[in-house]
């Protein structure tokens, strides 16, 4: 009878632990998802209490802090327009999570549409009951390229 109790404790408790990182991925995913319809708005105003002061930003022209990319965002000079997910992976360490989307991203740039392939590298830490991104890095890639999860 012992076995038996502790047996469904133990089922009970790591199916518990189980629903819960799952609903924790998935607020981080749409977290995720919402800084790209963000961010294609110009919408600074959510985009701010999301991006951790000292935050990095790696671009293929460069890495810049967040006040930095705050201002590219608002003024326009780099206008993400469209973030297509094709695939998205989200690992979770303890209070860090790890986004990586596969995109293809639409953004005007220099007073031209491009388009890129990439996936993009987000790293959140849980800040009380908020997550702040630390880390956003552009990696280009081919448009055959797969996330393993």
């Amino acid at each position: 009878m012992k076995k038996l109790f502790f047996g469904l404790t133990f089922l009970v408790l790591t199916s518990t632990w189980s629903f819960a990182q799952s609903t924790t991925e998935k607020e981080v995913y749409e977290l995720s998802m919402n800084k790209w319809k963000w961010m294609a708005e110009k919408d600074i105003a959510n985009l701010t209490p999301l991006f951790h002061p000292e935050a990095k930003f790696v671009h293929m022209s460069g890495t810049w802090t967040t006040a930095r990319e705050l201002e590219i965002i608002e003024t326009g000079s780099i206008w993400y327009k469209d973030a297509k997910v094709h695939d998205t992976a989200v690992k979770l360490f303890g209070n860090t999570a790890v986004v990586w989307n596969r995109i293809t991203l639409t953004a005007h740039v220099r007073g031209n549409d491009v388009v890129t392939e990439f996936t993009v590298t987000e790293v959140y830490q849980k800040e009380g009951s908020d997550w702040k991104m630390l880390a956003l890095t552009f990696s280009s890639v081919r448009d055959t390229h797969q996330i393993e999860k």
